[in-house]
């Protein structure tokens, strides 16, 4: 079971949803997140930070080992900000921050095939899918490289 989390990111500006995988870290893991805007005047910490983009998070690294090497046994020496977020630990909802709206219109176009030709609904979706998921490798994405 998947807990999530919304956090505004330092300026206040923004709002991004995590998801914390199997419920293992607490809300307490993320101790910042910077957006594209308030990340400009951060001094990145590789230790404790992971970039997205030009987004930033910054985890307590401390508290997700404790947990981390606790309730799954994994090595503190693997626990660091890249494992957290690549193995699903504490990461963005969406792909990206955002992904969910931006697509809105897309998708909705899309499924309304469905009603209309059912078979060019499933062929368009799966083209559009693929699509998007390159795309989004493209420019970088941290979870959509595991797409």
């Amino acid at each position: 079971m998947c807990l999530e989390v919304n956090i505004k990111c330092s300026c206040g500006n923004k709002e991004v949803a995590f998801n914390l995988r199997d419920g293992i870290l607490t809300p307490e893991v993320i101790l910042k997140v910077y957006c594209p805007e308030c990340s400009k005047e951060v001094t990145f910490n590789s230790e404790t930070m992971i970039r997205d983009r030009d987004w930033i998070i910054e985890y307590d690294i401390e508290i997700a080992r404790f947990l981390l090497t606790g309730k799954r046994g994994i090595s503190p020496y693997k626990v660091t900000p890249e494992f957290v977020f690549d193995e699903g630990y504490a990461a963005w909802k969406e792909t990206y921050p955002g992904e969910l709206k931006e697509i809105e219109g897309e998708k909705a176009k899309i499924v309304k095939l469905l009603e209309e030709d059912p078979k060019s609904y499933f062929q368009t979706i799966k083209e559009w899918a693929i699509a998007r998921a390159n795309k989004l490798k493209a420019e970088g994405w941290r979870k959509a490289q595991k797409m």
